[in-house]
Order: C-alpha cells, then structure tokens, then sequence
C-alpha cells in the first residue's frame, strides 16, 4: 500500500478516518431513507393515477360505445321510418321515386349517399351531394343486400369501398316491404374517409393523449383519427397492435360492460357496440399522464440532495469538534509498546466511551509490560531446558518451525536460522514421505493419541537417517496452538531390524530367497486367483553336485551355488521369485507366465546351467540340473501340492538320464478356478 501515488494515499488515510465514516454514513443513511421515501411515494401515486385512468377509460369507452349503438339504431330508425313511404308503384316511376328521394332531407343529412335498388340489385335511383342520379351500379353480389333481401330485416355492411369513388363506405340496408315480401331496398352509405360521422360519438374532452378508434368485430377499423388508416387493420396501429393481440387471445369478445387490455406504455380499454357488434378502443400515453409525477419527483430529489449534503458537512463538523480527544488518544496509542516509555503515562483525559478506551489501554500497556518480564524470564528458562535436552525437541505452528534445539540442530545438520520460520517439510527425505506422515498424525491426534514412528529424514548435507518422532499437540482443541516434537537418530536400530527381517526370508550364502518367502508367495498366488493366472512353479536340481563339494571342498561348492543363483536371478523377471530350498535344490515362482512360456525359459535356465564353468583350483568345475515345471490348474489344492506336482515333474527329469526339463501334464477339462 506504500506504493500507491501520494493523491491515492491521501484518499486512503481520509477515507479511513472515523469521523469521514460517521459522516458519509448519516449521509447514505439519509439518501437511502429520503430517496426510498420519495420514490415509494411517487410510485404509489403512479399506481393510484394509473389506476383512477384505467377505470375512467373504461366507463368513457363504454359510455362511447353506447352513443355510438343509439346513434346506429338512430340511423336505422330514419331508414325504416322513410321506407314507410315507399310503395311498389313509386319503385317503377322513375319520376316518383326522384321525387320522393328529393323530399327526405333528413336522409340527406345523415348519409352522404342514398339510394334504393330493386329485388335484383339494380339502383333504379340515388341522391347525393350532386343531386338525383342513376348509377349503373348493381348491388346483387354485396353481402349486406342479400343477406338483407334473405332475413328480411335491416343490416349493416362492414366497411367496403364505394363503386362510385373507391372510399371507404359503411352502408345501411333497410328492406322495402310490401304485403310481408320485399319488392325492393332503401340504402344509407356513409363516407368514413369524408364524414366525421362515427368520431363525434367516442370524442370525450380527455387530458392527455388520447387516442379513439372505431372497428368491426374483425378488428377492421372504421374510425380513426388518421383517416388513411380506415379500412385497414387495427394491427397497423402501433399503440393498439399489442392490445388487439391480447383481445383476440381471450376469444375476441364484444362486451358492452367493457374490459381493459394490456398495452406496455398505454392505458387501453374497449367497449363493444350493442347491434353491429363495433368496438371502441380508448388508449392513452401513460408517459404522459406520469409525466407531472415524474416531474415532481425530480423536483424532490433535488431538493432532498441539497438537504442530505447540509446534514452531511454538519455532521462532519460536529464529528470533528467531539472527536478531537479520539487524534491524542490514536498518538498515545501508538506508542503504547515503546520499552522507553511509561505505560501509565500520555493519556488523554476525556469522558464517555473515548475516556473509557484510554482507561483501557492504559490498564493493556501496563498488564503487558509486567507479562514481558515474566515471559523474559520464562524464556530464559526455556532455553536453558532446550540447550541441554538429550533429544532433538522442535515447536511447529502452520508447518513452521518457532523453536528448535541444539540437538535438534545437530541431528538435522543446521544452524537453527536455516530453520526457524522455514516449512517442516525440509527435513523429510522426500515430499511423498511428508505427505504420507500427515493422515498418520491427524489420525493419532484425533484418537487424544501422541504420534509415535519412525520416518526417513535429510540432514543440511543431504544424508538420509532414520528418525523416531514423537509428537503431541499444545492444545488438542485448538489446531493453531501448535505442536511438540522430539527427535531422536534411530539409524542404527532400523538397520538392524532390516537386516533381521531380511534373514528371516533370503538364504544368507546365495541371497536368493528362502522356503519360508517360496510358501508366501505360492500362497498369495493362490489367493489372488484368478487375477494372478497363468502361473507357474519350476523346481531346479543340480545334478552331481555332490562330486564338486567332495572333490574341491565346501568353499568351491558355496561358489558353485552362488554361480548358480546369479544365472537364475538374470534369467527370471523382476516379478518373479528365484529361491534356494537348501542344498543344491533351488525353485522359480514364474507369475502371469503361461505353461509354454514357463516351459522354454526353464530350458533357458537349463542350458545356462550347463554353460557355467567355474576356475578353481587350476582347473574349471561344471554342472547340469534337472528342472520340473509344474503349471497352476484348478486340480492344485494348495501349497503343498503345487510343490508335489513340481518336485514329480522333476524326479522324471532326473529319472529321464538328467539334464532336462520335464513338465506336469495339465488337466484336459476346461479350467475352473479355485481357491486354496
């Protein structure tokens, strides 16, 4: 941290400071609640606007949809009360009929085109803008005319467009009458492009912006306040695309009593219109209507911004004047430890929590000024007991050595500097053997147990001896109080113990092992079966032997056998086990060897046999053996056996005129394994 640029330095000390602390965190404590407060509320009063909107949306669309249900059924009502004066014979009076379409101005006001076509679709007469006329049109294939001609009742077209101009065209069919049989059709067309006649029925004087669309039950729309967009489908309209989905969703309703839609960033509801089943669809900006909210809020935070920096550098300055006591308590304490100075002297007088803590300290730097003194001479005790002790005697803690001996320096060939704060591990003569030795002395830790054994250490020379180590943990609860060890060099009886343990199974005069190791070994064969198939047992017997240890004495003899041990050691693997049984009988313990492999490196070890010739005495001693193989099969019943099964196949070398090899037949059933 000393390295950081003098700027970042400073802002490091300053930040911290106690009083900066106190400071910024009144400061954050009064963002955090003024903010909070201010955002919770504002958001409540978004919740109850938006609220308070959607349910007076939803009463203006259903208050509009039946306006525009009574203006409809005002339009029909005009239609069938002018089809009372019509009659079949005014229908074929060119003459009549234009006048009476002259006098029904009511019509004229409330449709931009009238007209009235026979049974078979033909306009016989209409009235406009321009006056009487007679359009060559033919309504026989529109679906409100038949449909009208087939019910018999008035109906209304969707929005389609007009044949004489191409706008689109809402149309009124009221059937003409006569004797209960239609003899004719009075047709109102409205203009959607040209007459705001459907927009004044959902118009409401609504702040904001709000948007009123008129469609059909197909989501077609009739009226809009972008006349281009008549016609075309509601899913054109951006603000109302995502509503119109939702609505279809929920089956497409056409409900009087209204619903609202969901619409992110709109309020949008829809009311249906009774009779022609139209809906109108209301939507309003809700950033608009939050905007005032918003704005308010910005307001607030400002000004609660300018209050939390005044509380904030008032609450530093007040922090600063109580907490002057607190800089010469921080002085004096950092000079609590200094040996020249007196503990009980330089303390600040001050009350409260800041008089107490020097109080505190005071007591701290006296208790630890007479605890030095007593552990001084604690120490000097300890070290005495150290410098004398008999055993080598360490102190780890985290695998580091605190305290060591003289004769734990000694033993480990170091200064004790070369050891002290260094890792444990040093001493050891590998990393494995360390490794090894911690689940050992966990575990005898763990059982309220000393660690006691014997392990490979390395002296500062790199020499190798043997140790017996004894530890014990300081606190058995606690891991990092640290643990006691002794040491002591224990070289010498670990190789006598290995060398007892070697004699007890090698033959001392070739090395080779003994009977007691062959009968281990057969019987860890057997055990591991089948896993340690194909094996084999191969018995060596030298032939006139006897001649060589009568003739040249004992000595030639023991070098005859020791020749005779070096051939069989470089003729078997290193998994296999060549062993004197005593005399000049020796045997080969062939492991994962199949018969005919066991077979021809017993002919290996005859004929190497046969090669030696061994000067002696000016003159060179020569031998031959007979070998017996005996191959592992399931009639083997034990180690016993096998070793029967062997020495027979030998015998009928020696019976066959010596120098050979003989093996044990093998059983003609397929092979079973089994256990000794």
């Amino acid at each position: 941290m000393s390295d950081l640029p003098p700027p970042f330095a400073r802002l490091r000390a300053a930040l911290g400071s106690l009083k900066l602390r106190v400071a910024l965190g009144v400061v954050l404590a009064l963002v955090v609640g003024i903010g909070a407060t201010t955002l919770l509320l504002v958001r409540q009063a978004e919740r109850d606007t938006l609220a308070l909107v959607r349910e007076r949306e939803l009463g203006e669309a259903v208050r509009a949809a039946q306006g525009l249900s009574r203006r409809v059924v005002a339009l029909q009502r005009a239609l069938a009360l002018a089809s009372s004066q019509f009659d079949p014979a005014v229908l074929g009076d060119e003459a009549a009929l234009g006048r009476l379409l002259l006098g029904q101005p009511l019509l004229g006001e409330l449709f931009n085109m009238v007209f009235v076509a026979d049974t078979g679709g033909q306009v016989r007469m209409a009235i406009g803008a321009r006056g009487l006329m007679q359009p060559p049109l033919r309504l026989s294939d529109r679906d409100y005319f038949t449909r009208a001609l087939r019910e018999r009742r008035a109906v209304i077209s969707g929005a389609v467009p007009s044949r004489l101009d191409g706008a689109p065209t809402l149309l009124f069919a009221q059937p003409l009458l006569h004797g209960g049989a239609v003899y004719g059709m009075l047709v109102g067309g409205i203009n959607l492009a040209q007459r705001e006649l459907l927009v004044p029925t959902v118009d409401t004087d609504v702040a904001g912006d709000v948007l009123r669309v008129v469609t059909d039950a197909d989501g077609l729309i009739l009226a809009h306040p972008n006349r281009s967009l008549v016609m075309a489908s509601l899913a054109t309209e951006p603000r109302l695309a995502g509503a119109l989905e939702r609505w279809r969703a929920v089956g497409s309703p056409v409900e009087p009593a209204g619903l609202m839609l969901a619409e992110r960033g709109e309020v949008v509801a829809v009311g249906g219109v009774a009779g022609p089943d139209w809906l109108v669809w209301r939507a309003v900006d809700e950033a608009g209507l939050l905007e005032p909210l918003h704005a308010a809020r910005r307001q607030a935070l400002g000004w609660a911004a300018v209050l939390v920096a005044a509380c904030g550098l008032a609450t530093l300055a007040g922090l600063w004047w109580v907490l002057r006591p607190l800089r010469r308590l921080t002085d004096r304490a950092e000079h609590l430890f200094d040996p020249h100075n007196d503990p009980a002297q330089g303390w600040p007088e001050a009350g409260g929590e800041i008089g107490s803590l020097a109080a505190v300290l005071r007591r701290v730097g006296t208790e630890r000024a007479r605890l030095e003194q007593a552990n001084a001479s604690l120490l000097g005790k300890l070290g005495s007991v150290m410098g004398n002790a008999p055993v080598g005697i360490a102190f780890t803690r985290a695998q580091r050595f605190e305290l060591v001996s003289a004769e734990f320096c000694r033993l480990l060939g170091r200064r004790e500097e070369e050891l002290l704060g260094q890792r444990s591990v040093m001493i050891y003569d590998s990393a494995a053997d360390y490794a090894a030795l911690g689940p050992k002395v966990r575990a005898a830790f763990a059982a309220g147990e000393p660690y006691v054994g014997d392990v490979p250490m390395r002296r500062g020379d790199g020499t190798r001896f043997w140790a017996h180590l004894r530890g014990r943990p300081v606190d058995p609860g606690d891991d990092e109080a640290g643990t006691i060890w002794t040491v002591t060099d224990v070289s010498e009886q670990v190789a006598t113990r290995a060398r007892l343990e070697w004699s007890a199974h090698h033959d001392a005069l070739t090395g080779l092992a003994n009977r007691q190791r062959l009968e281990q070994r057969l019987q860890r064969v057997l055990d591991g079966l089948p896993g340690t198939l194909p094996a084999a047992l191969v018995m060596v017997d030298l032939d006139r032997f006897k001649p060589i240890n009568d003739g040249a004495g004992h000595a030639a003899g023991d070098a005859m056998l020791c020749a005779v041990a070096d051939v069989l050691r470089a003729r078997i693997r290193t998994r296999d086990l060549a062993v004197r049984l005593g005399g000049d009988e020796f045997a080969l313990v062939l492991e994962h060897c199949p018969p005919e492999a066991a077979v021809q490196l017993a002919e290996d070890v005859r004929a190497a046999l046969a090669g030696i010739a061994l000067p002696w005495d000016g003159r060179q001693l020569q031998l031959s053996a007979s070998l017996g193989v005996a191959s592992l099969h399931p009639q083997i019943a034990g180690v016993a056996h096998w070793l029967r099964v062997a020495d027979e196949a030998c015998y009928e070398a020696k019976a066959a005129g010596r120098n050979c090899v003989r093996a044990a037949p093998l059983p003609r059933a397929p092979l079973l394994v089994l256990r000794a």
